[in-house]
């Protein structure tokens, strides 16, 4: 076993080694490293690797390729759904919904556009991470234009119920955004049956390269966004700018690895999180911040009573984990989104994350929880 152990999966993940494979044919001089806006071969050929990736992409959602946007991931993808839509959707209303517990680059966009002058509702989530459907539902108004929810979410794990949120949407002729980027290939997710008007993914939270993502954009009935960059009208004139080839046919390669390998992954990460919760000491006084019932088996948000997250994150060193999302790991202020569950200062400083993933081993749980144990077991 190879110290020290990677258990952060949720912040990024290691490319897979197919991936890196395919990535590095449209890289170097040997291989089809053209500009896919060149009309001549090595331009033809780049295309056409970069179509293929977003039909694997595609597939993956049951949606069509063409409704397939590239970014450069899903911080970018929500940026464009969220203010995309408040610029060219402004004449039916200036109305967002979205939850307290959501990703800063949703939350952070949503406060812009309130600067703007639209108005926003930020919903409070239940104490184990879900939306309460009878508060959303009261919350729409008619001047409601978009809602936006995650998924999975990426500190506490829980799973949204996103069938039941795009019934009401739906139904109230409201477009309905989905930061996807935790559940995009470890749950099924399909557009056709489930009426999400536009979907953020990204590539390196699935062992593909950092750096590259996409927005759905549902075609039927017709979305459309205004566009954040202006240049050459690449993407439908929706995203400008040269397509990174490599990144493209990277994240179409782990998508495509994803849809084969989601059901037997989903079954081992179950096991994985059984391990660990089983053989952690019970008398330690384990928190869990999460409905397990309706999350998500990689992601494990929990906390132990009197000890602080960042003590115990200094005192194992071979575990690579988080205090938090990686995206406020510099932050001093605990969890914005344990906070929302109810839970106090105090508790927030006492979570921690463990995510795990494909390359997660048994032999690393039990390693793990032994050090786990015998850090509680000492005396404060």
């Amino acid at each position: 076993m190879k110290l020290p152990i990677y258990l952060d999966y949720a912040a990024t993940t290691p490319i897979d080694p197919r991936v890196v494979e395919k990535m590095l044919r449209y890289l170097t001089l040997d291989g089809e490293y053209g500009n896919s806006a060149s009309t001549h071969l090595f331009g033809q050929a780049a295309k056409q690797a970069i179509d293929d990736a977003r039909a694997q992409v595609a597939e993956l959602i049951h949606a069509e390729p063409s409704e397939i946007i590239w970014t450069s991931g899903a911080t970018e993808a929500n940026n464009l759904a969220l203010k995309g839509v408040a610029s060219l959707y402004l004449r039916k209303g200036n109305h967002i919904v979205t939850l307290k517990t959501e990703h800063p680059s949703v939350l952070d966009c949503c406060q812009q556009l309130e600067k703007q002058g639209f108005s926003v509702t930020y919903l409070t989530p239940e104490s184990n991470g879900l939306l309460d459907l009878a508060k959303f539902s009261n919350a729409l108004r008619e001047d409601t234009v978009l809602v936006s929810i995650m998924h999975i979410n990426n500190e506490i794990g829980i799973i949204q119920d996103i069938d039941k949120i795009a019934q009401i949407t739906s139904e109230r002729g409201i477009l309905f955004h989905v930061d996807a980027a935790q559940s995009a290939g470890k749950i099924p997710i399909d557009v056709k049956q489930t009426h999400v008007d536009l979907l953020s993914l990204c590539a390196h939270k699935i062992y593909g390269p950092k750096g590259i993502g996409a927005l759905y954009l549902r075609r039927k009935p017709r979305v459309r966004v205004a566009p954040l960059i202006h240049g050459g009208g690449q993407e439908q004139g929706m995203r400008s700018g040269t397509l990174p080839v490599h990144q493209i046919v990277g994240m179409g390669q782990a998508f495509a690895i994803a849809q084969q390998e989601m059901l037997a992954e989903q079954k081992k990460l179950f096991e994985l999180r059984h391990r660990f919760l089983k053989s952690i000491h019970p008398q330690k006084g384990i928190i869990i911040n999460s409905d397990l019932n309706h999350s998500y088996p990689g992601i494990l948000n929990f906390g132990f009573r009197e000890m602080d997250a960042n003590a115990l994150m200094n005192a194992l060193p071979e575990v690579a984990f988080s205090v938090g999302s990686a995206c406020h790991a510099k932050e001093t202020e605990p969890s914005y989104v344990l906070r929302a569950l109810g839970l106090t200062r105090e508790q927030a400083k006492q979570a921690v994350r463990f995510s795990f993933g494909r390359f997660t081993t048994i032999k690393e749980i039990d390693f793990i929880v032994e050090k786990l144990n015998q850090r509680t077991a000492t005396p404060k």
